[in-house]
């Protein structure tokens, strides 16, 4: 199976090509915008013409998209979320390889939910930011593109490789400096959020289930279980071996945060997804727990002391 794979040097992307890699039926090619790239192409500024025409040299059966941003203005965000997203389908489109789409989204498409809800792909969707509103318009770009495809709605991927920038990756780097520093005390803000943790190692598996399967339209992929930050943060502080003191300030008003930066994603103090649809549709369900998680987190973290 010829695989093209979007985004992969990216924090889900890597782990994707790693796992595809892995399946000796799997011919891999990777597009990107580095110079590491198979092949360079910019998805948010490069023509839907071009693409085809790289789509009908190489001839893939299946077409991953793990490219977007994070981070950056809403002008940003569009670009590199909604933009790129349309240039794909539509290079699809004119293209003859007739090739299947897995794109990632993400569960801030979702926006807030009630604390104690689960949240199923026919929750009706209500980002409540730049960064969701970008996603959720690229995922109404795939599904009304007519084409063979799935979206695979991520929760909350941590594990190997998670970005610093990211409130795990900041809460292991602010462990690292305390204990660097012998710092008997860390003082933290925003753990009361709850979040659906998912090993990005598992997501990359069921990005390989989705490029073998026929389903299509939006698929949960998540642990299925909400998990209080300040749970992970001492869970992951024992992993550290920290001796110090965990000291919670009060939130902030408005959203809430971890250390000095406000989390991210749009959805609110609850989120928890049903992931019944990807066990039914793709035979998949997460495996590595998040004790695991977090202690591939610290491992890195500590390499840097």
């Amino acid at each position: 199976m010829r695989v093209l794979l979007l985004g992969a040097d990216g924090f889900l992307g890597s782990h994707v090509a790693e796992r595809l890699l892995a399946d000796p039926a799997v011919h891999l090619t990777a597009l990107g915008r580095r110079d590491d790239s198979d092949v360079r192409f910019d998805l948010a500024s490069g023509s839907p013409g071009a693409l085809a025409r790289f789509f009908d040299a190489v001839h893939p059966g299946v077409v991953i998209n793990c490219a977007g941003a994070t981070r950056g203005s809403a002008r940003d965000l569009t670009r590199h979320n909604t933009v790129a997203v349309a240039t794909i389908c539509e290079a699809l489109r004119r293209s003859s390889c007739g090739a299947r789409l897995v794109h990632l989204g993400c569960a801030a498409e979702y926006g807030p939910s009630q604390p104690g809800s689960c949240t199923t792909e026919n929750t009706p969707p209500r980002p409540g930011g730049p960064y969701g509103v970008s996603k959720l318009a690229a995922t109404e770009l795939v599904l009304g593109s007519s084409l063979d495809a799935i979206v695979l709605r991520v929760f909350s991927p941590v594990g190997p490789g998670t970005p610093a920038a990211s409130p795990l990756g900041r809460l292991a780097e602010a462990l690292r400096r305390a204990m660097q520093n012998g710092d008997s005390e860390l003082k933290l803000s925003g753990l009361g959020v709850q979040r659906d943790f998912v090993d990005v190692r598992d997501v990359a598996r069921a990005v390989h289930a989705a490029s073998l399967s026929a389903a299509q339209g939006v698929v949960n992929i998540a642990a299925g279980r909400a998990v209080r930050l300040r749970d992970a943060v001492v869970n992951l502080a024992r992993t550290a071996g920290f001796a110090g003191t965990l000291h919670e300030l009060d939130e902030p008003a408005g959203l809430p945060t971890t250390g000095s930066a406000p989390y991210p994603d749009g959805c609110g103090a609850w989120q928890q997804a049903d992931v019944r649809t990807a066990r039914d549709r793709l035979g998949w369900r997460p495996r590595i727990a998040l004790d695991e998680s977090l202690a591939d987190i610290w491992m890195e973290a500590a390499c840097r002391i």
